[in-house]
């Protein structure tokens, strides 16, 4: 099966919510980061977004959806999700913890809903590129739809 066949857990989400997405897939035989998926499918890096997780003081999981070339900001996302300090979870728990694995993490349809900021710079943009749940597969989609199938809110929390 090749990946252009695949239907994810995430697209599945999305098309039960009526959401209006495109995919884009690119050979990926090895994660490298979002600026190697960005150039692998010719798009506007501002345009393509990652997605974090990060476990806080509490030990509560959190999400971030930040731009491909911009780091989080700790302080700025504890303060998003009203925790005393957040760290990256590490790589090791994620697929335990989301159900993806690094390079194929959405913050959609994870194994649990999870607290979830959107930097507040996809405002900006009319349609955002996120990881479709499986490395290979892009999601192009309306920040706003993002945010709305992921119970998210817009934050700062880029450095």
């Amino acid at each position: 099966m090749s990946v252009k066949e695949v239907k994810t857990n995430a697209m599945r989400i999305l098309e039960s919510e009526g959401i209006n997405f495109e995919t884009g897939y690119y050979e990926c035989d090895e994660f490298i980061d979002g600026v190697h998926t960005a150039d692998a499918l010719g798009l506007p890096h501002e345009m393509v977004y990652k997605t974090l997780v990060t476990v806080g003081h509490s030990k509560n999981y959190y999400v971030f959806v930040i731009p491909i070339e911009k780091e989080i900001d700790l302080k700025k996302a504890a303060k998003a999700v009203g925790e005393k300090s957040v760290e990256m979870l590490p790589l090791k728990d994620v697929t335990n913890v989301t159900g993806y694995i690094r390079g194929g993490c959405t913050a959609v349809g994870m194994k649990k809903h999870y607290v979830t900021r959107i930097d507040e710079s996809a405002i900006l943009q009319d349609a955002i590129y996120v990881s479709g749940g499986k490395r290979g597969i892009q999601i192009k989609l309306h920040p706003d739809d993002l945010l709305k199938v992921t119970k998210a809110e817009y934050a700062d929390v880029t450095a």
